[in-house]
């Protein structure tokens, strides 16, 4: 961090910069908006070993905030860069009046950040100097308001009743019009007149409520515009008004295929944010769940990836095969899709007695599935046609739109942050990071099925090695704590009353943690003002950036490739759209 700090001074003079201390220790900076664009292109360009990923951007409304950090300013932008050569972060933050300096758009140096800036806006109402299409990303054209701002409601029973009178419901259908000319699409070209297709909010192959419309030349597409939005559904918004605890159950429905891993990113934050060391046995059951959902989400993804480009059968066995993960996760849990188990400070429950069995039987049973899929898909000539060469990126490519997990390894980068950075004692397992060298939809399916076999790895090595010990932290900000001592004294009684009741008080600071997830890097970032309730919760998807990408790998294709590309990038648009 001093070399940092001493070149960042060097570019901009040492009055201009401020330092942040921060629970996650993460090297963070305050840099005047002016500055802004002039520090960030000099750490993707021009420093050595380069901060080359624009990991995340967003916003955070100030004004109600009692722990401050010296900066009086109305809102903050927060730049979260990330540098692969370095293995380290470096976040930026920018002080914003609320009619004051305009902060440059950097869509010019990462594109990726086209939605991170759309999204600022649409959220906190923050404009952006040069965006090129700066309008409404998450949020209906026609809403009112930026739900992220604290005067904003949190619930619609504090909005009054919701009424469709016949002037609202045209200015609301006019609203739908798609106009070329808005988005800087030609309707005709010198020899051709361009067709504009809407494909979906309803379509079977989007895996989701999403809608595209395409700018087509017969059968090629020339441009795509993604809209999203239809399932965004405030999750960061309501982590403003849940306690620390109560909010965990909504974590499982953001990447909705990925059960516990959602839970886990959140819980790691607030265990940073509260001092909390979770036990040797909780980790590494936490481990197990969620390589477990690992394998479920990709089979999901295999069987409907298979099913987009004419295959059948495979998803009724991937499907069955599913079940068979979830009656693990049920046998354990007591829930299967969304089993809200994971706990702060560890997990809710003990292993149950002869959860062995189940594990075993399915390490035992799965590899020969595996096998059959690879001859029923991988090796099917059809598949492979539709799908090698198709939606083709590099790693440059990919970093530049902020592409992480199998889309990122799929380009020959050998990158995952349960190795790069472990977390929940994953550097105690033995497994290997799969990667592919085409960057296409192919690739991308090679990846993600070797990483069912490397999760069936780290699962036998739970199951030979699950530690004994406590399954939760004895911390006292745990939630709920343990109940071993409520009925001897009074102060362990009061003390487990308030933290089931209310939740507990997580000291004031700001934290991020994140994961690699199913469908790749997923992370919480978070804010305490030392109260029971969060004062932000900053929510970084994976499938944000990757649909953000969708024009920039189908153009030139067919509108049948198209399905194959969507497909193979494996989103659910709660994960886009929270």
């Amino acid at each position: 961090m001093e070399e940092l700090t001493k070149e960042l001074k060097g570019l901009i003079g040492e009055g201009q910069i401020g330092t942040q201390a921060t629970r996650d220790e993460a090297p963070t900076y305050w840099i005047p908006a002016l500055e802004i664009k002039k520090v960030l292109r000099f750490l993707k360009e021009d420093i050595s070993r380069p901060y080359s990923m624009l990991y995340d951007l967003f916003a955070i409304d100030e004004r109600a905030r009692v722990h401050r950090n010296g900066y009086e300013a109305a809102f903050t932008l927060v730049y979260h860069l990330l540098s692969f050569e370095r293995n380290a972060d470096v976040r930026l933050k920018v002080a914003l009046e609320e009619n004051g300096q305009l902060p440059a758009s950097i869509s010019d140096i990462w594109p990726n950040a086209n939605w991170y800036e759309r999204e600022a806006f649409d959220m906190f109402g923050i404009r952006f100097a040069g965006h090129p299409h700066l309008r409404r990303i998450l949020m209906p054209q026609t809403w009112e308001g930026h739900p992220l701002r604290k005067e904003h409601p949190a619930r619609a029973t504090e909005m009054g009743p919701f009424q469709l009178p016949q002037d609202k419901q045209a200015r609301e259908q006019q609203a739908l019009q798609f106009n070329p000319e808005d988005w800087g699409l030609e309707r005709e070209s010198e020899d051709t007149e361009f067709l504009f297709l809407n494909l979906g909010p309803q379509h079977p192959g989007t895996h989701g409520v999403l809608r595209l419309v395409l700018q087509l030349d017969g059968e090629d597409i020339v441009n795509v515009v993604p809209d999203i939005g239809f399932h965004h559904r405030g999750a960061e918004k309501m982590g403003e008004r849940q306690s620390w605890h109560t909010y965990i159950p909504y974590t499982d429905r953001v990447d909705y295929l990925g059960g516990v891993m959602n839970n886990l990113a959140y819980l790691l934050a607030v265990e940073r944010l509260a001092g909390i060391e979770v036990p040797p046995r909780a980790q590494v059951i936490r481990v197990m769940l969620c390589e477990l959902f690992r394998i479920a989400s990709h089979l999901v993804w295999y069987g409907t990836f298979a099913q987009d480009v004419g295959q059948l059968s495979p998803v009724f066995y991937m499907f069955s095969d599913r079940e068979r993960v979830f009656d693990i996760i049920e046998a354990i849990c007591g829930a299967r899709m969304h089993p809200n188990w994971f706990r702060i400070g560890g997990v809710a429950q003990d292993l149950p007695e002869g959860w062995e069995k189940p594990v075993r039987n399915f390490i035992d049973y799965f590899p020969k599935r595996l096998r059959m899929y690879d001859k029923l898909v991988m090796k099917n000539r059809i598949f492979k046609g539709r799908t090698v060469g198709i939606g083709v990126y590099d790693t440059g490519e990919a970093i530049d739109w902020g592409v992480t997990g199998p889309g990122l390894r799929a380009t020959g980068m050998e990158w995952d942050f349960r190795k790069k950075r472990p977390y929940s004692s994953y550097d105690q397992f033995d497994f290997e990071i799969p990667v592919a060298d085409n960057g296409d939809c192919y690739s991308r399916a090679v990846v993600r099925i070797e990483e069912m076999r490397q999760s069936l790895r780290i699962v036998e090595q739970c199951l030979d090695n699950m530690p004994e010990g406590d399954y939760k932290s004895r911390h006292p900000l745990t939630t709920p704590p343990l109940k071993e001592n409520t009925m001897h004294d009074i102060e362990t009684l009061i003390n487990h009353f308030l933290n089931v009741s209310w939740g507990p008080v997580i000291p004031a600071g700001e934290a991020y943690a994140n994961i690699e997830a199913t469908k790749g890097a997923n992370g919480y970032y978070l804010i305490s003002d030392g109260n029971t309730t969060s004062y932000r919760t900053r929510i970084r998807t994976p499938s944000f950036p990757h649909i953000q990408m969708v024009p920039f790998i189908s153009r030139g294709y067919s509108v049948a490739d198209l399905l194959a590309i969507l497909g193979s990038v494996d989103y659910v648009l709660a994960d886009v759209d929270r």
